[in-house]
This record gives structure tokens, sequence and C-alpha cells, in this order.
């Protein structure tokens, strides 16, 4: 596994992590022999980044009971918050952001968490500034090493420029480039912030597109971002006139993702082991000769771009 500087941390990361949202979500306890299956084969295998969250259900408390042991192996990344800017205003407040981080190093197993960030708050939540000094404070107290935000448009670009974060997670794959047409990714670059990309294969839309264009049947990961994704990359391959039988939809959009060296690790979920030996199996394979269509797909993405936001 190739590893990356994690920006202003120093820290090496490896190039993908695995998110743990599927685990909290789709597995939970009752799935926890498969779970534990996923994170020590991850962690065997080379990945090192983990990143969950408080709001994924039993995911924390997973990582804890089967990582917890091994917890040098891996850096730690969480999550403090609900997950939404449309939450209301009393979901984000210093008491609940600080009560989060506690209830994260106990459901986590440990005394102290390398990443804490906050999940997808608003601008109007981030100017008052109250859940940002929540999270420094638990840096001062020794909870979290590092304080980051997660989340998109105009929240991604608040955080950027505040200063106040070591790192950003944000969206960005194939089918959702607004992170680098809106200058996010390099703002970020030029901060040396810690740069995590969320959803780098596009919720596997543009392998709905070859199934659509093949008129076969494709189970996809259900999600609300899918249909946006889709009908974003069944434009782009039109105009780009492409033979979808000859490109492989998941190598392309991993390749797509891992182009970008501003970003330092790929965030990817699985509930399925045989995902997660996917994965790595891509990640052993040359992405030099997707250059040339991976460009065609950015000048064809920016050419038709309806102002397309980037999908929380």
């Amino acid at each position: 596994m190739e590893n990356n500087i994690f920006g202003k941390t120093n820290i090496k990361v490896s190039k993908i992590g695995l998110g743990l949202a599927q685990v909290g979500f789709q597995l939970g306890y009752s799935g926890f022999k498969e779970a534990d299956k996923i994170l020590n084969f991850s962690l065997d295998n080379g990945i090192n980044f983990l990143d969950t969250a408080a709001m994924y259900f039993d995911s924390e408390a997973i990582v804890g009971k089967a990582v917890g042991h091994r917890r040098e192996d891996y850096f730690l990344a969480t999550k403090a918050g609900t997950g939404s800017t449309t939450s209301p205003d009393s979901e984000w407040t210093y008491k609940k952001i600080k009560k989060s981080v506690e209830n994260s190093l106990k459901n986590l197993q440990t005394d102290c968490i390398d990443l804490v960030q906050l999940h997808s708050c608003d601008t109007h939540i981030l100017d008052k500034g109250d859940v940002i000094r929540a999270l420094q404070d638990s840096k001062i107290e020794g909870k979290t090493r590092f304080i980051g935000y997660s989340g998109d448009n105009e929240g991604a670009d608040w955080a950027v420029k505040s200063n106040l974060f070591d790192t950003l997670q944000t969206s960005y794959s194939i089918a959702d480039q607004r992170a680098r047409t809106k200058n996010i990714l390099s703002e970020a670059t030029a901060r040396n912030l810690g740069i995590i990309a969320k959803r780098p294969i596009g919720n596997a839309a543009l392998l709905g597109v070859k199934h659509h264009v093949n008129n076969t049947t494709y189970e996809f990961f259900k999600a609300s971002a899918y249909d946006e994704y889709f009908n974003r990359l069944l434009d782009v391959t039109k105009k780009l006139n492409l033979d979808m039988n000859e490109i492989n939809p998941i190598d392309l959009s991993m390749a797509f993702s891992l182009y970008r060296k501003e970003i330092h690790v790929l965030i990817i979920g699985s509930k399925n082991l045989s995902h997660v030996e996917e994965n790595l199996n891509i990640m052993r394979k040359k992405i030099d000769k997707f250059e040339d269509i991976i460009r065609d797909f950015e000048i064809t993405y920016e050419k038709l771009d309806k102002n397309w936001r980037q999908l929380t």
C-alpha cells in the first residue's frame, strides 16, 4: 500500500482508507463477525486510516471492539455532529460536541482520537464559533490530536479559509468535481491541510451508466446522491461518445480520484470483505494509462457543469 504525508499532521496515511458508515448502518452488531473481518483484514493489508462518526449507529463501538487492541496500527478519525447541514441549531452546541467527543472515546476504546471532525454543519454554525471551540478545547485536553471539518460547498470553503482546522474531508469523484473546479482542493493544499475525499467512486454511478447503456440490471448502493451522480455521468459519457464496453467503471472511477495529488486519502466504505479485496487489487494497478480519459472527463464535466454542487 502506498502512503501519503497527511498535510500538516506530518503522519503517513494509506492512499485509501476504510469508511465505516456501512459497517454501522448496514452491518451493526448483528453483523459484527463480518465487520471484524473487514477491519482486521484492512489493517493487515496496509490500510491504516479508519474513518467513522458518532452518528453511524454502532460503528464506533464496533471499531473499538474489533481493533481497539491494535490502536497503534491505524490513524483513527471520527466525526462529531449530526452529519446534516439542515439540523436545527440546538443540535450544534459547545456542550453537545464536547459530549460527543467523550462518548467517542469510550466507544472507540481509546484515550485519544487522532482526528475529530465537525460533521457537515452549515456556515452560520461555523460563524458562531462554539462548535469549533469545543474541538479546540478537546485538543488542548489531549482527547484529540487534530481537528477537521467534514463537509461540502460553502461549508468546506469556509473551513479551509478560516485556517482553524488541520484537515478537510469533502466530496470528490468523477461524478462530483466541484472541489476541484471551485478551487477548494487547491486552497486546502495551499494551507497544507490533510485532505480526505469522501465518495471517491461516486457511489459507483459510472458502473450504473455502463449497465444502462447495455440494458442490463445493476444493484447499486442505495443513496440519495446516486441518481444525481448517474444523470451527470450519463450526460458526460454521451458527450464523449464512449464505448462503455471498453471501460472498467470502478477502475476508472478510483483512478480518477487517485489522480488528484492534492488528495491524501480516499475513504471507501464496504459491508463486504470481497469489496475491500477488490479495492486493494485496484490500488496495485498503474493509473497512468487512464491519464488521457481522466482529462477528457474533467474537461467535459466543466463544459456541461450546470452549477453542479457537491452532494452531502
